[in-house]
């Protein structure tokens, strides 16, 4: 097992485990929901699912986790070998597509787990489920709602980054309007000297309601990097917003009892849980793909001539 040094001074485990929670219903997407996985549905040619995977394993994250529920057993048939696909390919002499197959399946050599929460009680709980796979391990949360597309290098790896210089929590953040915080969470920070987007947070709220319990307009938005001490915190979490256990409350008690850390991450944030969100994913990757792009760009220009 790797590890990397805390300002010189002492041993801290590195990140190589990933939890991607997937259990909710996909209400929001009803109701195609109610037949397909929302992390299952198409930005082009791959399923959401898949970007979050391939961002955990560029990095550098080698055990995945992904926690399931009932009726989402395309996830991991996705990840799985085909040999229909691979007996089809071969007989047409196309070794090179079953290749690129057997990579999506397994990216960079990945080991894809997965857990179902038998129980909808909330992103809290859900990552209590992966207690035995994460051990006493740090590990990043990749929430499976938030497709994240970053021009310099992998929002996690930011993450990572800023957790291998101080050793705690690590919450990736975005600023929110005020009007919507209401919708995410709230947090306490004050800026790192010498540091021009990262935070040290000492309090949070998840979905405050108040405009006099809003902090900042800092808002954890789909990328975490915990510390095993979470489980323990997480036991004893009573059921926040929405009757659910919050992810956010325990990571708030961290916060309070010893202080985390926050990272505005760069990049492109698309909540494909929303159906606003995934049109728009689609549309900007729809115009990056080099199969698509051409031809989509033209369709787009002249379509907006026609509103």
């Amino acid at each position: 097992m790797g590890y990397n040094t805390l300002n010189g001074e002492k041993a801290i485990k590195s990140v190589r485990k990933a939890v991607i929670p997937a259990a909710g219903l996909g209400t929001r997407m009803l109701p195609i929901a109610r037949a397909i996985p929302k992390e299952m549905l198409p930005i082009v040619d791959k399923p959401a699912m898949a970007y979050l995977v391939d961002e955990a394993v560029k990095s550098g994250i080698t055990d995945i986790l992904i926690i399931t529920g009932r009726n989402k057993n395309a996830i991991e048939d996705y990840f799985d070998y085909s040999p229909e696909y691979e007996a089809a390919f071969e007989r047409r002499g196309k070794p090179e597509k079953i290749d690129e197959m057997r990579e999506s399946a397994a990216p960079g050599g990945a080991r894809i787990y997965f857990l179902r929460q038998r129980e909808t009680k909330g992103l809290g709980h859900a990552i209590l489920c992966a207690e035995n796979f994460v051990g006493d391990e740090p590990f990043a949360v990749l929430y499976g709602d938030d497709v994240i597309v970053s021009e310099t290098e992998p929002s996690t790896l930011q993450l990572i980054n800023s957790y291998n210089k101080f050793g705690k929590t690590v919450c990736g953040v975005h600023r929110v309007p005020r009007e919507q915080l209401k919708k995410y969470c709230s947090l306490k920070a004050e800026p790192i000297e010498g540091s021009e987007n990262e935070y040290f947070v000492d309090d949070m709220v998840e979905k405050p309601q108040r405009e006099e319990d809003m902090f900042s307009d800092l808002s954890i938005l789909g990328r975490v990097i915990l510390t095993p001490d979470i489980f323990d915190i997480l036991r004893n979490t009573a059921p926040g917003a929405g009757n659910e256990i919050q992810l956010t409350d325990a990571i708030a008690a961290q916060a309070r009892r010893d202080g985390v850390y926050a990272i505005e991450y760069e990049g492109t944030r698309f909540d494909i849980g929303s159906k606003n969100g995934f049109l728009i994913a689609n549309t900007v990757m729809g115009c990056r793909n080099p199969e698509t792009a051409d031809e989509y760009k033209t369709f787009l220009k002249e379509f907006v001539k026609t509103l």
